[in-house]
């Protein structure tokens, strides 16, 4: 790093200070506080941003945005050249760099990882950075501190994408790696043509009664309402009523994360939704739930959450497969046995994994943490993660998508209008309509909708495939969080010795008992999760493990 780069990281810094006495990590979802607080962090960031791209000499991408925390907030979170997040190998530097207290030391991190990391200055390809924000009105200027942190490096440019969701600054990210062209209407254009040529691929004989009824969408007052706006016009075959696409607060009494943790039905919707099909985003769109008000005298509805998303998905994938391999065990030449594998975690119900199971799918478990889920997903031909809170995707293997090209080639001259034809033509498009570098509502929406038209079903039907055990999620304050240690995918505490075999003594009371604990990665606090057989029970087991833990590592409070 030439003396002249050293100055003007210097002289950027400068104007950037860092807020005393606050220390940011850089978690699952970026950085995030309240937006006052950020904009140091974001600059910083924005060099990030750059020395990722010399490194890899790729578009890397820069969301701002607090997805579906309240509006005083913001974040920022990098996208790397897959469209997906931030390599784990980064995230402390991110750290290190988010809290360096003066130019100098900040300085100093940077040109020891430069080192390290062998990040050549001279001679390399300009970076590039795409940057996008939500509609949180402190984001111009966080925008502004981010594109100062990139221009903060000789030859490093930030594109500027404007106002979109999370899922599409992704998308582009991805699209400009593999080549492609990246905007908001070509993502649109893909997203609308494998929508279409799915609901072309609708068997004729299945019931058209369905879900004809309009589609009622929750915008959660942020970007994603806005975008659903322009998009449902290019949608044939659906028809969609936006609500709270900006006319309230981003985030208050609306978006997918309010209605997954009340199960209440959010703002504007009440009694004479009785009964529809409706769906609800969160604040940047990268999550999705469906539900059903119950009745005309209050606002309780029937949730559909992601771990039913995960399953409306994998029946579907699993369908066209055996459809593609029907007859092949036989002949064994071009056939492709592709691995299908379905990702949860913990936290997921178990009524779910079991029903996962039993359709003879291999289902694995990860820690907490989409990076976690989308890892293990990617190891798969095609691999499908939900988290009940509705943030997940579909990742399709470059190897199975080039098989599945060329047998549908194939199947096309040889037998077009067939079965298998018709089933490598769905898959296909399920690739191009899924977001596979991170979850996003607005394309995993369009697939729930064809999905259920494929099937005809309506959201009642689609919600009867399993019935969810009651569960109890609490949290306890602990002295020290670091002190539980846990195994496999987090279901198993090793540590403290002695309160595993502890916890299991109160699961075995319970008919279908499971609990596990696990520490918050934020806060002094281990978090509870119960399920049983009935609420009460549920309820019972998740006080009795509370009490557990505060007795082997609280203040002895309970």
């Amino acid at each position: 790093m030439n003396e002249k780069q050293q100055s003007l990281l210097l002289e950027s810094a400068a104007r950037f200070p860092p807020p005393k006495g606050v220390r940011l990590s850089y978690g699952t979802a970026g950085f995030r506080a309240d937006a006052s607080l950020l904009e140091s962090t974001v600059f910083r960031v924005g060099i990030l941003a750059a020395l990722r791209s010399l490194k890899t000499g790729s578009v890397i991408g820069l969301m701002i945005t607090a997805s579906h925390n309240k509006v005083a907030d913001n974040g920022i979170k990098v996208a790397d050249p897959s469209g997906g997040m931030l390599t784990q190998d980064w995230e402390p530097f991110s750290d290190a760099i988010a809290n360096a207290p003066d130019p100098h030391s900040l300085l100093q991190l940077i040109t020891e990882f430069v080192k390290k990391e062998e990040i050549g200055f001279e001679g390399r390809q300009l970076a590039e950075v795409l940057l996008g924000r939500d509609t949180r009105p402190s984001g111009e200027a966080l925008l502004e501190a981010a594109k100062q942190g990139i221009t903060s490096i000789i030859g490093a440019i930030g594109t500027d994408m404007g106002v979109v969701t999370t899922p599409q600054l992704h998308w582009m990210v991805r699209a400009r790696n593999r080549g492609l062209e990246a905007s908001e209407s070509c993502y649109f254009h893909q997203l609308s043509t494998s929508f279409r040529c799915l609901m072309d691929l609708k068997p004729e004989e299945i019931s058209k009664n369905g879900n004809d009824a309009t589609l009622v969408v929750d915008g959660a007052d942020g970007v994603g309402g806005e975008k659903l706006e322009q998009f449902k016009k290019m949608l044939t075959g659906l028809c969609i009523e936006v609500r709270n696409r900006g006319d309230g607060i981003l985030n208050e009494g609306v978006g997918a994360d309010y209605v997954q943790k009340e199960k209440v039905a959010p703002r504007s919707f009440g009694s004479a939704d009785a009964g529809l099909r409706c769906a609800s985003l969160d604040g940047d769109a990268d999550r999705l739930v469906y539900f059903s008000v119950l009745s005309k005298k209050n606002n309780n509805i029937e949730l559909v959450d992601g771990d039913k998303i995960l399953s409306l998905f994998a029946l579907f994938i699993k369908e066209q497969l055996s459809i593609l391999n029907e007859g092949e065990g036989k002949k064994g030449n071009d056939s492709y046995q592709a691995r299908l594998g379905v990702v949860q975690t913990a936290y997921a119900n178990g009524a779910s994994t079991d029903y996962l199971n039993e359709m003879g799918l291999e289902v694995v478990l990860t820690p907490t943490g989409v990076k976690y889920l989308h890892e293990k997903a990617a190891e798969f031909d095609i691999g499908i993660y939900f988290e009940a809170n509705g943030h997940g995707t579909i990742l399709f293997s470059e190897a199975f998508l080039c098989w599945l090209e060329t047998s549908h080639k194939t199947l096309l001259s040889t037998s077009e209008g067939s079965a298998k034809q018709k089933a490598a033509s769905r898959l296909l498009a399920v690739s191009q309509l899924i977001n596979q570098a991170v979850g996003d509502a607005l394309s995993g929406l369009l697939l729930v909708e064809v999905i259920l038209k494929y099937m005809g079903w309506s959201i009642h039907r689609w919600n009867e495939l399993y019935h969810d055990l009651p569960s109890r999620q609490l949290k306890v304050k602990v002295v020290d969080r670091t002190a539980v240690l846990t195994a496999n995918a987090e279901t198993v505490a090793v540590q403290p010795i002695g309160i595993q075999e502890a916890i299991n003594a109160e699961i075995a009371k319970y008919p279908r008992g499971r609990c596990f604990i696990r520490p918050s990665g934020t806060e002094d606090v281990i978090r509870v999760y119960a399920e049983a057989t009935s609420q009460d029970a549920a309820d019972a087991l998740a006080s009795s493990v509370a009490k557990l833990v505060d007795q082997y590592l609280g203040f002895g409070s309970s």
